[in-house]
């Protein structure tokens, strides 16, 4: 399977994924530290800022992912990008509910951890479903790419015995 939204045939989406899922997880990485007391207060502002990062990044790396799942046609590898999509989706609601929470709350206030340990959880599903969307596309470009050479290959033998009876049909000609 090509992406349409690929440089030098290399897709984009996948090259764009690392930086929100980086951030994110990162984010959560803060977090621990902040409420273990491993750190100070600026912990809690790198949670902060690393999601809002991380928030943007999906929404950049979520334009190429799109273009390449309305360019796939109907099946079972669709229907894994539908559901990696959806969950990708929620993901990034509950990053965007976490960033308001913690914005709109009072300084100091216990951060909702819970809600960046629920999209880490999510993405690690929907990076799971991508995966398994790439391997099962992968398969069948291999299988189709297969078939095809089978075709060619008996395309050419054909030929090339219609050539032979044709030469075999002059020379009985040129015989007789």
């Amino acid at each position: 399977m090509a992406s349409p939204a690929s440089i030098a045939k290399h897709p984009i989406h996948p090259m764009l994924v690392a930086l929100p899922i980086g951030l994110w997880v990162f984010s959560l990485i803060s977090d621990v530290i902040y409420l273990m007391k491993w750190g100070g207060p600026v912990w809690s502002d790198v949670a902060l800022y690393t999601m809002a990062g991380g928030l943007g990044g999906a929404l950049v790396a979520a334009v190429p992912g799109f273009v390449d799942l309305w360019s796939m046609s109907k099946g079972a590898v669709k229907r894994i990008g539908i559901w990696h999509m959806s969950i990708n989706l929620v993901a990034v609601a509950l990053c965007a509910l976490n960033l308001w929470l913690r914005t709109s709350s009072s300084t100091g206030a216990t951060p909702p951890v819970w809600l960046s340990v629920l999209t880490i959880l999510l993405l690690g599903v929907s990076g799971w479903l991508g995966g398994e969307m790439v391997l099962r596309a992968w398969s069948s470009g291999r299988a189709t790419e297969r078939k095809a050479k089978r075709s060619r290959a008996f395309r050419a033998e054909e030929s090339g015995l219609m050539e032979l009876k044709e030469l075999v049909s002059q020379r009985r000609r040129r015989l007789t």
